[in-house]
């Protein structure tokens, strides 16, 4: 409930502070007298747009602050704590100051935030109904959130929000994992392709050493044959081979060895020579008779060198790395043929679906069933406050595969006479008719309505006479379940308030030449005069104030 309004520079507002009942409030004045700005500035506070020349002439800047007690909205407590915007328990100030320059900025219990922010917290607090006014009920998303309240199934629809998240989760990570498949299924296709081609090479370390030797031995045969025999001549098949001369030493050595003892150990070092000269030669042979020229062998390992070295070059690694890259694509392969299908994925998703299914339907036949009742409701209504042969209608559009909010969309209908095709409410071509529909359908609904204030600009607009009383009448018993505002120029509508302030222009003592906004808390007496004024013409009559004065017992009196 709006408990205190602070206007400061604003428009044709000097400064005004504003203390709130709860109730019906009525504010009546002249024309022009500065009515709407009331509403103007707690729309700024609440996050309209603003500009410059809304602060008063000759004035820096404009501020409106309005205090509401949150002990009748314990959505918005929730919502300031979800956002850090907590103040004093039970309070919520909300503040908008406006500056010359084109500056705007806007606080909640003293936190600066955005007008985005200020709108959230508004639309849960004030709900302005007017032919100039923001219309909540427009929003097809009110509207909605109007008849699930109507039909008691607030609980079910963030039921069916929950379900609706909890499926779309499932079917993300249903789809990323299949995606992921997909993404392993290509990759293992390389790498099995991959795999093929390096196990096929039976390459290993060993084998590629030997292989390397074996080239480098066969590349080089010639030379070595032709070594061998060379040595074989010069060690023991020659005139003059080493082991001729080696043996001819010796024996002249062994011949002299009776003359001189200190050559038995020369002696002695030229046979162990001699033993290991021929086990050389023995050696030498032996290599030499497998010592082989194969051309076609050779061939096979330069081809064979050839493929290794090309299959390490695409995968750009060395030869020796193949063996660890082999090891490698084996092992990401055993981890992807691990992953086999899992349908339990598949199988959550379809139960979260179904869960999803069962709520809407149920939400469905709620809602249909309210929209039923509340078309009567609102549509009885109507034929009493001036829209005789009007209807109304909620209608369903069906959305598939649905969303958060069920499995159709909510519309409110409306045709404003008889004959007169039905069309959505936010198209109705009058806008006092607008207001008043609203009316009807905030008092039908005043049960089980969320938003705590309600204002309403000018609902009377053409309208008089027993239509007028029975609107004041609606307004008041609104005013029962809610705090209610209302402008008026009808004293039909005035006379049923349960308190009234008086807008009246007054000129500024400062500079005579400017004029000021003033409203005025009126007591019995000053109720009657104003009424007065609205019911008289030029000339004003006792029997006028005598009518005025029963017009407010009998307002006093209607329940």
């Amino acid at each position: 409930m709006l408990k205190h309004l602070s206007i400061k520079n604003f428009v044709i507002v000097d400064q005004l502070e504003l203390d709130f009942s709860p109730g019906f409030t009525v504010l009546t004045g002249e024309t022009g007298a500065g009515k709407s700005i009331l509403i103007d500035a707690l729309m700024l506070a609440l996050g309209e747009r603003g500009d410059a020349s809304q602060i008063r002439q000759g004035c820096e800047r404009a501020e409106i602050s309005a205090v509401f007690d949150l002990n009748t909205v314990p959505g918005l407590a929730d919502w300031l704590q979800e956002n850090d915007l907590q103040g004093d328990v039970g309070t919520c100030l909300m503040r908008r100051v406006l500056d010359i320059n084109g500056r705007s900025r806007g606080f909640i219990n003293g936190h600066t935030v955005t007008l985005q922010q200020l709108r959230a917290a508004g639309e849960k607090l004030v709900a302005i109904h007017g032919q100039h006014a923001h219309q909540s009920l427009l929003h097809k998303d009110a509207q909605r959130d109007l008849l699930d309240a109507f039909s008691g199934s607030r609980e079910l629809a963030k039921a069916v929000k929950l379900a609706y998240q909890s499926w779309q989760q499932l079917h993300h990570q249903r789809t990323e994992w299949e995606q992921c498949i997909a993404d392993a299924q290509q990759e293992r296709e390389q790498l099995e392709w991959k795999y093929h081609e390096l196990s096929s090479l039976n390459f290993s370390e060993e084998a590629w050493q030997t292989l390397q030797a074996d080239h480098n031995r066969l590349s080089h045969t010639a030379g070595l044959l032709e070594a061998a025999e060379m040595g074989l001549e010069q060690l023991s098949e020659s005139e003059i081979a080493a082991s001729v001369q080696i043996n001819s030493v010796n024996k002249q050595l062994q011949h002299f060895l009776d003359y001189d003892d200190r050559l038995k150990t020369i002696i002695e070092l030229l046979e162990s020579a001699q033993v290991q000269l021929q086990e050389g030669i023995y050696e030498l042979k032996h290599y030499r008779q497998h010592l082989d020229l194969d051309p076609q062998y050779l061939q096979e390992i330069e081809d064979r060198l050839a493929a290794i070295h090309a299959v390490a070059r695409k995968y750009r690694v060395t030869p020796n790395d193949l063996p660890d890259l082999l090891e490698t694509v084996t092992q990401r392969l055993e981890e992807l043929n691990g992953n086999s299908d899992d349908h339990s994925m598949i199988k959550n998703e379809n139960v979260a679906k179904e869960k999803y299914l069962e709520f809407t339907k149920r939400l469905s036949m709620a809602r249909k069933k309210a929209g039923k009742l509340l078309a009567q409701q609102v549509s009885a209504s109507m034929q009493t406050i001036a829209m005789v042969g009007g209807t109304f209608s909620v209608a369903f559009m069906p959305q598939e595969p649905g969303n958060a909010n069920g499995s159709e969309q909510v519309e409110f209908q409306v045709a404003t006479h008889k004959g007169l095709p039905l069309k959505p409410l936010a198209k109705v071509a009058s806008g006092g008719e607008l207001s008043r529909i609203s009316l009807a359908i905030q008092v039908i609904t005043s049960q089980v309505g969320t938003v705590p204030t309600l204002i309403f600009d000018e609902v009377d607009v053409g309208i008089g006479g027993r239509v007028a009383e029975i609107v004041g009448n609606l307004l008041k018993k609104l005013g029962k379940k809610r705090q209610v505002m209302c402008i008026t120029h009808l004293p039909q509508v005035a006379s049923t308030g349960n308190q009234q302030w008086q807008v009246s222009k007054t000129v500024d003592p400062a500079d005579s030449k400017k004029v000021l906004s003033r409203i005025t808390v009126l007591e019995q007496q000053a109720r009657i005069e104003e009424i007065t004024r609205m019911l008289g013409g030029i000339k004003i009559t006792e029997k006028t104030r005598e009518h005025a004065a029963e017009m407010l017992q009998r307002g006093a009196s209607d329940s």
